[in-house]
C-alpha cells in the first residue's frame, strides 16, 4: 500500500451569529475556516484530517510536504511526521497532516485510533471553553446556562483593559454557581492576533496579583499568564502559588521548545495543539516525560469538530491528562453547533459532562459531504484523479 494522492479542500462555513474572540482585539468573526487534509492510497482507502490555518496552511502542504508523502506507506508515521515538521521551517504549521494518516492505519486496522494509542478511556471529561470577553453580570448568568445544561468544568477568558474587571467576572461566576461549578481562566497573555492594536501584556506583578485573587475563589489553572517566552518569569509566579495551576503551550511549536518548558518548570499543565504545536506522535512522547515530572498534558483545540475529534482520541490515550476541551460560548456565533456543522454526528456531552469516544474505525470522523461541498472555496488535488 503507498500513498496515492492528497486532497486539500478550503472551506468557508457560516456562523451564526458574530463571534469577538478575546485573544483579537477588534475582531469581528463571521465564518469558520476550515482546511480539509486527505490522504488516499492505492487500495482506495483514505484518511481525513485538517490543518491549522487557511489559504497560508494549504500553500505550506502542497509545496513542502505532498511532494514528500506521494509514493511513500502511510504507516510509516513516525518517518512520514519528519517531513511534516520540517515544512514549518518555510510555511505554515502542517503538523494537523499527521492526523490523516493516523486514521488511515486505524481505518485499516478495524480499531479508533485512540486503542491503535493504547487508550483505555472509553469518555473524556469535557470543560466547556469560553471565546468571549463579556461583562461580569452576564458572564455569570451565561455560565449558570452552561452548568445547567451538563457542564461540570468551565473556562473564563481574560483581556479587559483593566485586570480588575477581568476579577470581577471570576468572582460574579463563583458567586453565581458556587462550587458545582470546576473554574479555570485563560488569559490569552502568551501573544495576541497580529496587526491588532490594543494589546498589553501583563507584567509579572500583575499576573501574581491576579493569580492569587484566582487561588482565592479555588480556580483550577491559570493559563497563559505571561507573554510566551518569559519563561523565567513563569517559573517565578509557578513557584509563588500554592493550589493554582499554571497552564499553556499551545503557541509554542516542536518538541525542543516544549523541553525548554518542562526543564525551566514553567507549568503544571502543558497544552500542545495537534494541529499548530507538534504532531499528535510527538505529543504522546512529550506526555510520557511530563509525566515524569509531575506534569500534566492536556491538549488545546479550537476550530472544527474534525479537529476536537482527533483531540478526544489524544486525550482519551493520554493517562496524564483527563480533560477535552470543549470549544462552545453561546449566545456567540461560536457554539458547539457551528464548530461541528461539518460532522454528521456532532460531539455533544453526556450526563455526567463527557464526551464519549465515538467506536469506529479511525478517528471516526462522519462527514456531511454535502454541506462540505457546499461551502468549499478551493480544492487542491496531487497525485491520481480524486
Amino acid at each position: 500500500m503507498h500513498i496515492a494522492g492528497v486532497r486539500l479542500r478550503l472551506l468557508e462555513l457560516p456562523l451564526g451569529a458574530p463571534f469577538r474572540p478575546a485573544w483579537g482585539r477588534g475582531r469581528v468573526q463571521t465564518e469558520l475556516v476550515v482546511l480539509l487534509c486527505e490522504v488516499r492510497t492505492d487500495t482506495g482507502l483514505t484518511g481525513l484530517g485538517a490543518a491549522h490555518g487557511g489559504l497560508e496552511a494549504a500553500v505550506t502542504i502542497d509545496r513542502f510536504v505532498t511532494p514528500h508523502l506521494l509514493g511513500q506507506d502511510p504507516f510509516q508515521v513516525e518517518r512520514l511526521a519528519a517531513v511534516i515538521r520540517d515544512a514549518e521551517i518555510l510555511g505554515a504549521p502542517a503538523y494537523g497532516m499527521e492526523i490523516p494518516l493516523w486514521d488511515l492505519l486505524g481505518k485499516a486496522a478495524g480499531m479508533p485510533v485512540c486503542q491503535l494509542w493504547g487508550g483505555g478511556a472509553a469518555r473524556v471529561r469535557a470543560y466547556c471553553a469560553t471565546g468571549e470577553l463579556r461583562g461580569a453580570r452576564e458572564r455569570a448568568r451565561d455560565v449558570a446556562q452552561l452548568a445547567d445544561g451538563g457542564f461540570r468544568a468551565v473556562k473564563l477568558r481574560f483581556h479587559h483593559d483593566d485586570p480588575r474587571d477581568d476579577l470581577a467576572v471570576a468572582r460574579a461566576v463563583r458567586d453565581q454557581v458556587g462550587d458545582r461549578i470546576e473554574l479555570m481562566v485563560d488569559a490569552n497573555q502568551a501573544g495576541a492576533d497580529p496587526g491588532l492594536s490594543g494589546h498589553r501584556a501583563w507584567d509579572f506583578r500583575t499576573a501574581l496579583a491576579v493569580a492569587r485573587e484566582l487561588e482565592d475563589l479555588g480556580v483550577s489553572w491559570l493559563e497563559e499568564p505571561l507573554p510566551r517566552h518569559d519563561l523565567s518569569g513563569l517559573a517565578r509566579l509557578r513557584d509563588r502559588l500554592a493550589t493554582l495551576r499554571l497552564a499553556g503551550g499551545e503557541d509554542s511549536h516542536g518538541l525542543g521548545e516544549f523541553r525548554l518548558l518542562l526543564e525551566r518548570e514553567c507549568f503544571d499543565i502543558l497544552q500542545p495543539d495537534a494541529l499548530k504545536s507538534e504532531t499528535a506522535s510527538a505529543i504522546r512522547h512529550l506526555a510520557a516525560f511530563a509525566g515524569l515530572a509531575g506534569v500534566a498534558v492536556i491538549p488545546h483545540t479550537w476550530g472544527s469538530g474534525i479537529s476536537l475529534l482527533a483531540h478526544l482520541h489524544l486525550a482519551a490515550s493520554l493517562p496524564n491528562c483527563g480533560y477535552l476541551e470543549f470549544p462552545h460560548d453561546p449566545p456567540s456565533g461560536f457554539t458547539a453547533a457551528a464548530r461541528d456543522q461539518l460532522l454528521a454526528e456532532p460531539l455533544v456531552i453526556d450526563d455526567e459532562g463527557c464526551v464519549r469516544v465515538p467506536p469506529r474505525p479511525g478517528f471516526g470522523f462522519a462527514l456531511d459531504e454535502e454541506r462540505a461541498e457546499r461551502h468549499t472555496v478551493r480544492v487542491i488535488e496531487r497525485g491520481d484523479s480524486w
